[in-house]
């Protein structure tokens, strides 16, 4: 897999390399004897020390055997699989079809007690009614050519959004006005959709902006989607991917960015009056 950009990426492989090559230099091996003991040329052991080639399982349980410290192994391998989770291809996320990945985030969802999302395209899943999700799941399917499950993904969906409006949760979405005209699915789906929009504005624990088309000077610059959890942790959603931010400044940008985003948007009946022109632009 390549090496992401993102300094939280670019961080965990790092720090995984500076580890590989303490244990040698403990060991008192020089990489040229690194190398013949785990029976690769010298300049693999280059690339996995300078972070330029992130090793495999075997790789490091070669590295660990010849350093005299298999023991530390088990725990390597944890580190550089956590490092590889920060940059996930959708491709391999819904490898099986989209319905586990709705299932496996489910844990993340329910200790997290303050999201904040930002939507520039389409309605935040949490949002999504049946009829919509099924067609963007749908598109999302066909496009990336993987196995088609999305009547259970979108089981799963709906499962998961109960959390929405629930006790001891708050929910501030953003999203463009934009995303009200956008065609997902037909006439009847976008509706219910708009309808459901209307009605959330109106849930306790959740705050539903939205970024007009005429807003002026204004200080950010459409982004692509990302959410917010607890303040901690950010996932970025690109066409090929899911980049998972967790290293502080980072984290602090995008926070930024939302309050910027959030400084721009309306709220309430503002709100409610940009959703019914969308409504009525369908009929």
């Amino acid at each position: 897999m390549a090496v992401s950009p993102s300094s939280s990426v670019q961080r965990a492989r790092q720090e995984l390399a500076e580890r590989l090559r303490d244990i040698r230099l403990d060991s008192g091996l020089t990489g040229v004897a690194m190398s013949a003991a785990a029976g690769w040329h010298e300049a693999k052991t280059s690339r996995i020390e300078t972070a330029k080639q992130a090793p495999s399982d075997s790789d490091i349980r070669t590295w660990c055997q010849a350093c005299g410290v298999p023991y530390l192994a088990v725990d390597l391998i944890a580190a550089s699989r956590a490092a590889d989770s920060m940059y996930m291809e959708w491709k391999r996320l819904h490898r099986t079809g989209m319905r586990r990945l709705q299932e496996t985030r489910g844990s993340l969802y329910e200790r997290t007690r303050q999201f904040k999302v930002y939507m520039s395209t389409v309605v935040p899943g949490f949002l999504q009614v049946p009829g919509y999700a099924t067609a963007l799941m749908s598109a999302i399917t066909a496009f990336q050519d993987t196995p088609d499950d999305v009547a259970e993904a979108v089981r799963a969906r709906m499962s998961r959004n109960r959390i929405v409006g629930s006790e001891g949760r708050r929910f501030t979405m953003l999203i463009e006005e934009s995303v009200l005209r956008y065609r997902v699915g037909d006439n009847e789906v976008m509706l219910a959709q708009l309808g459901h929009l209307m009605s959330v504005t109106a849930l306790p624990g959740v705050k539903l902006g939205i970024v007009p088309f005429t807003a002026e000077a204004r200080p950010m610059w459409t982004l692509e989607a990302f959410t917010v959890f607890d303040d901690a942790r950010v996932h970025v959603e690109t066409l090929t991917a899911q980049l998972t931010i967790t290293v502080p400044g980072e984290v602090v940008a995008y926070l930024r960015a939302f309050d910027q985003l959030a400084g721009i948007a309306v709220y309430g009946p503002e709100a409610r009056s940009r959703i019914t022109c969308a409504i009525n632009s369908l009929s």
